[in-house]
């Protein structure tokens, strides 16, 4: 078993976690200016990537960019993994790899503790990336405790690149929020991604 083998149902059987999909997570989250930059890089890249409509087309043409972008906003004090094998546990299907993950060590070579958040890409089903993405938070979050960094939280995304879902881990519970943000609200998204990555949202 692997993350993308999880559906929410699927997780929660498996392990004993709460579910709460009630709370507006991030509704006092600053929005932040996008740089010209990514602004230049999504205006000529999404109308494209959404045409072509493939997972890995929306990866390359919008997640990162704006995953980069936010890299900048920490002063390349955090690290980016794309496509990266996360094995963690593999007796409890907590392994195969990840879409993207962001870690606070700046060393790239390898994941380091701690892990801050998860994002895994889907081409359009948002509900079916739900239980992947909370699987590998849980895999964060069992990664940092082996490796002796905990942090209170763990982020995750799961996002189509035009639409983006939101959810924390906090303990035994995972938060999916209400809301979902739309690319037209990047700068919201990026608000939500920053203070993720500072860990106080």
């Amino acid at each position: 078993m692997v993350y993308s083998d999880f559906t929410l149902s699927k997780f929660k059987k498996n392990f004993n976690i709460r579910i709460d999909e009630e709370a507006d997570l991030f509704a006092n989250v600053e929005p932040r200016e996008i740089s010209d930059t990514l602004s230049t890089s999504l205006e000529e890249t999404t109308e494209l990537a959404l045409a072509i409509n493939t997972e890995k087309a929306r990866s390359e043409m919008i997640i990162t960019p704006i995953l980069l972008e936010v890299r900048r906003k920490a002063n390349y004090q955090i690290s980016l993994f794309s496509g990266s094998d996360f094995n963690v546990d593999a007796e409890k299907g907590l392994n195969g790899y990840c879409d993207f993950v962001i870690s606070r060590s700046k060393e790239q070579l390898t994941i380091n503790a701690p892990v801050m958040i998860i994002v895994e890409a889907k081409n359009e089903n948002i509900k079916g990336g739900l239980g992947q993405c909370a699987a590998a938070m849980l895999a964060a979050q069992l990664f940092n405790q082996q490796e002796g960094n905990e942090i209170k939280t763990i982020y995750g995304a799961v996002t189509t690149g035009d639409i983006w879902k939101f959810l924390k881990l906090e303990g035994t519970d995972v938060f999916i929020d209400l809301n979902n943000y739309y690319i037209k609200e990047i700068n919201k998204i990026l608000g939500i991604l920053y203070q993720g990555v500072q860990g106080y949202a």
